[in-house]
């Protein structure tokens, strides 16, 4: 199976108008949580969950991404990180004092793009293999040894 690259979409569907400047401000986060997960409509167990003024964005339990102020954060790893920064992308900072480095701001032509952006998402909901832990030979605490043959 051929692995996803974040700049090629699977499948073709008609693009969605993403919230802008002109939108008053008292409907602007939560028309743009809403436009957000509409865009991201096809990802199986997606939810958004209020918190600390933003929302968190979670496929079944993985926490993947950040709507915050009306800009969008996927989480990014080693691999992914340089994508968004080579697109002139910053971390996301909540405050003067905060910066959580590891989620990174969507690039406009991504969000607005829901195929483009569904491949993005799975990227920071999935690790790339060189980030899977090793295989183990010890068995993990809490689980029985397999029954051998």
């Amino acid at each position: 199976m051929q692995s996803a690259r974040l700049d090629e979409p699977n499948v073709s569907r008609r693009p969605r108008r993403l919230v802008t400047d002109s939108t008053p401000e008292y409907m602007r986060h939560d028309s743009f949580k809403d436009f957000v997960l509409d865009q991201l409509g096809e990802m199986p167990e997606l939810r958004g969950k209020a918190m600390f003024g933003g929302y968190g964005l979670y496929q079944r339990a993985t926490f993947f991404g950040i709507i915050h102020k009306g800009r969008l954060y996927f989480k990014t790893n080693d691999v992914t990180q340089a994508l968004y920064r080579a697109r002139g992308m910053h971390p996301f900072r909540p405050n003067a004092k905060q910066t959580l480095a590891q989620y990174y701001e969507v690039p406009t032509d991504i969000l607005e793009d829901p195929d483009h952006l569904i491949v993005w998402a799975r990227s920071a909901v999935t690790l790339p293999t060189s980030q899977l832990p090793l295989p183990f030979t010890a068995t993990p605490q809490g689980y029985d040894r397999p029954a051998q043959l």
